[in-house]
């Protein structure tokens, strides 16, 4: 019955979006994708790989622009106000919707503003832990911080940020409570973790393998649709015991509300052609990345239930942006 009321509200909305005339001519123009990360992170690299194939698919160049800021949300704002003719598009991630719950001061809703295209694939996140903590498991981990409320730490890249909404998943789920220890990025997050001054962190998996290969950290849980390839070992957290870790670290195209239905079918359909071409299939999973390609209608459902679920642990740990 949950599911269905999804899918119902999710039609229901794609019918209120897909507004505007149809346009035949689409492209007859260059189209352009905002990235609201620096170059050279996995978003704007899994835009920069796509991006020339999907041109040649539409017979119009794709211009990636990378506008950094506010965890996505100068982006994502952009692209939101700019005209709903499909020649200005967003690369999403899951900060998009977290943003939407956390992020007190945003001027658009990335929900009702923004329109699903595709899901183009995911990028598996880890609970990794310094390679010499005692805990050898996610079973292990819960037990040693029942043990000790309150003085086992997970670290996170910043407040409201999905690494820390991840860890506050972890509490609620698992009954526990590891303290919060926000950083202002990534880098000295892993630093600390590896040295044993906090004692756990979600990160996404691509940043991650190296310290994991080189033996400086160790991975307890996968937050993924599988097991990865690269760490065949390692459990995804259902299979550790813990539910509510049903989706990593995604990555999708939106376009702004009202945009026509054929143009976001074009959109799609050459996606799709894309990502099914050998070498982008190699490329990504050389960066661990899962590609999956889903139908709008399957994207916008995935979006109305996180936004559901983040909107729970937010008001549950009282959780401000900054």
């Amino acid at each position: 019955m949950k599911k269905l009321s999804v899918s119902i509200v999710s039609a229901l909305a794609f019918s209120l979006l897909y507004t505007a005339p149809a346009s035949a001519a689409y492209p007859d123009k260059p189209v352009k994708i905002l990235v609201g990360f620096p170059a050279g992170t996995t978003g704007d690299l899994i835009v920069r790989l796509l991006a020339p194939k999907l041109g040649e698919g539409l017979g119009q160049p794709v211009v990636v622009e990378n506008r950094t800021g506010a965890g996505s949300s100068i982006a994502a704002e952009a692209v939101a106000r700019a005209p709903a003719d499909g020649y200005t598009l967003l690369l999403s991630t899951t900060a998009n919707v977290i943003n939407q719950n956390v992020s007190a001061n945003l001027k658009f809703d990335f929900v009702r503003d923004l329109l699903p295209v595709m899901l183009i694939g995911e990028n598996p996140v880890l609970l990794v832990t310094a390679a010499v903590d005692p805990s050898n498991n996610v079973a292990a981990l819960i037990a040693a911080a029942k043990a000790a409320p309150g003085k086992m730490t997970f670290a996170s890249s910043g407040n409201g940020t999905f690494t820390h909404l991840y860890g506050e998943l972890f509490n609620q789920t698992a009954g526990i409570k590891l303290n919060h220890v926000p950083y202002r990025g990534s880098t000295q997050t892993i630093t600390d973790v590896m040295t044993g001054l906090v004692t756990v962190s979600f990160a996404p998996a691509t940043p991650v393998m190296g310290q994991i290969k080189a033996g400086k950290l160790k991975a307890l849980a996968v937050i993924g649709r599988g097991r990865m390839p690269a760490l065949p070992d390692v459990p995804t957290f259902a299979e550790a015991g813990v539910n509510g870790f049903n989706s990593a670290l995604w990555f999708g195209l939106n376009a702004p509300a009202g945009t026509p239905a054929d143009v976001v079918e074009k959109l799609s359909v050459q996606l799709r052609r894309v990502l099914e071409s050998p070498d982008i299939k190699a490329q990504f999973a050389a960066q661990s990345i899962f590609i999956l390609g889903d139908s709008p209608a399957k994207f916008g459902e995935q979006i109305a239930r996180e936004n559901a679920q983040w909107a729970r642990i937010v008001k549950a740990a009282d959780i401000k942006g900054e």
